[in-house]
């Protein structure tokens, strides 16, 4: 069995929480601490990154049953950021007798944009696949600014941000790379639309990296989504505003 490394705060309901691209748990922590005020929280670090050992073949169906072998047995929430959501959809489909509830956080089924859907620039993510094998630890820092860009307390979120990911040694570049692959080729909209457990979306209205407008095709193609805009929050709303992430959580729960 692949050893995934977890945090776990608190007592309770349980929630868990995967984080995004590059990252581990260190960055949920403040927020989980708070969070864990009403729930169990468990903070999982993804394959390859943080603290837990990688998979191969690196892809959402390795990924998916490393963690689901950590988490709660009885039926949980699962709440993903970022890339971190394109793995809680993929959990969800695989294992819906686990996942009671989901909720995406800046998070998106189809993270590349198309003609018929809202999304990140695929160029944009061929930039930052080509750039990691020039210099990886600059490309981190300009991934992690594009996500507090135009945000008023943008430095201090940025500084917060490097403080976190310094604590593990970044995931090596090969990781990196498969992880830029699985945000360029996935597609679970039709995982979305299937899942019968309650589906919540948490987006800033300023988020660079996923575009608000997303939450218009999301709510098209399942009508019965919760969609929550936070106004004036960037790609990391948890860390921006954490209060309302919070409330707006033990409201779907």
């Amino acid at each position: 069995m692949i050893a995934i490394h977890k945090e776990v705060f608190g007592q309770g309901q349980p929630i868990v929480l995967i984080h995004g691209w590059a990252m581990h748990t260190g960055i949920w922590r403040g927020f989980a601490q708070n969070l864990a005020q009403n729930y169990q929280v468990i903070c999982l670090d993804l394959p390859g990154h943080g603290l837990s050992e990688t998979v191969e073949p690196y892809n959402l169906e390795k990924i998916t049953e490393a963690l689901i072998e950590v988490m709660p047995k009885e039926p949980c929430c699962v709440l993903g950021w970022s890339l971190g959501a394109t793995v809680a959809l993929a959990l969800a489909a695989r294992y819906p007798q686990r996942i009671n509830s989901v909720v995406l956080l800046a998070g998106n089924p189809r993270f590349v944009k198309q003609d018929d859907w809202a999304g990140m620039r695929a160029e944009l993510l061929e930039d930052f696949a080509n750039n990691l094998q020039l210099n990886c630890q600059q490309t981190l820092i300009r991934f992690l600014a594009l996500q507090v860009n135009q945000l008023e307390d943008g430095k201090r979120l940025l500084k917060e941000l490097k403080v976190a990911v310094k604590e593990c040694p970044p995931p090596d570049e090969k990781t990196l790379q498969q992880g830029l692959n699985i945000l360029k080729q996935a597609d679970l909209r039709k995982a979305l639309v299937s899942l019968a457990c309650p589906v919540t979306i948490i987006q800033g209205d300023k988020d660079t990296l996923v575009p608000v407008e997303v939450t218009q095709y999301m709510k098209k193609i399942k009508p019965d989504l919760r969609v929550n805009i936070i106004e004036r929050a960037g790609h990391v709303p948890f860390l921006s505003h954490p209060s309302q992430v919070i409330e707006l959580i033990k409201q779907c729960l």
